[in-house]
């Protein structure tokens, strides 16, 4: 009898937890999130500049927290002139953001300069201010360099975007800061990958995979065009993104909802995207 109510209770946690709740002051449902995150720490160090003690330290994992216990930490220190910069190489192309957790005795909260990059050059380059010029990095769809203060025995969440390298710049003379950790966010749906591609040449299955996750990585709350620009539903690109799909992942919900979404930005008689291509 007891085996019994205790898999009744078991039964009514999991139930009770298939519900998504906000905390009862809310007294309301809310929309879920459909994606995973996970946090990755960076595979290498791709260059520094100024003075930096210890900055191998941010290739170890860590448990997220500012620490109070003085656990060694990268250093990062200017003086009355120069940057301390560094940049972080995550391995591989991802889709979300960058957490960062101050170390031990910060003396204060300090500005920072975070440029997000597809490649070690993006990272270097300043943003067009939104002009369009040829040869200049864009802020368009989601912004990749920005500033931000960072806080005194704090952690902070930045950033939505594609990238896999990182620069963080430290902006104020005779300012340092302590950094335990620089992990990046990834944002992805947890979907198993049911279909796969193999060869003889190691190198045509590497460019499936490619493919596949390039795909996956477009699958977010709707399915995207791209993961830095264009981050939008475009019903052209969506036929081969679809094919993909059903190919490596089954029927997903992703591709429905973004169907209906664009049916309601584009009723009829109004093309698709406005355009009848697509609509086609």
């Amino acid at each position: 009898m007891r085996q019994i109510f205790a898999l009744m209770a078991l039964l009514c946690c999991s139930l009770a937890g298939a519900q998504t709740m906000l905390p009862p002051v809310w007294g309301q449902q809310a929309k879920t999130d459909r994606l995973t995150r996970a946090y990755l720490t960076p595979k290498r160090i791709v260059w520094m500049q100024g003075e930096l003690k210890s900055a191998e330290l941010l290739l170890r994992g860590g448990n997220g927290q500012p620490d109070l216990a003085g656990v060694p930490a990268c250093l990062m220190k200017n003086g009355d002139s120069g940057t301390a910069s560094i940049i972080l190489d995550y391995g591989r192309e991802l889709h979300g953001g960058l957490k960062l957790v101050a170390g031990h005795a910060n003396a204060a909260s300090a500005k920072v300069r975070i440029r997000f990059g597809e490649s070690v050059a993006e990272c270097c380059a300043d943003a067009d201010g939104g002009q369009n010029r040829k040869g200049f990095a864009t802020n368009d769809h989601a912004t990749r360099d920005a500033e931000y203060l960072l806080p005194r025995y704090g952690q902070m969440e930045i950033g939505s975007s594609g990238f896999r390298f990182v620069r963080i710049d430290l902006l104020e003379p005779g300012r340092s800061i302590s950094l335990k950790e620089a992990t990046a966010i990834l944002r992805y749906r947890d979907v198993p990958y049911v279909g796969a591609f193999r060869c003889s040449d190691p190198r045509l299955d590497s460019i499936w995979m490619t493919g596949a996750y390039t795909v996956h990585m477009c699958m977010q709350e709707y399915l995207w065009d791209g993961i830095k620009r264009d981050r939008c539903i475009w019903l052209g690109d969506m036929h081969p993104e679809v094919n993909t799909i059903m190919r490596v992942f089954g029927q997903n919900e992703v591709v429905t909802r973004s169907l209906d979404v664009a049916a309601e930005e584009f009723p009829l008689p109004r093309w698709f995207n406005g355009m009848s291509s697509y609509s086609l």
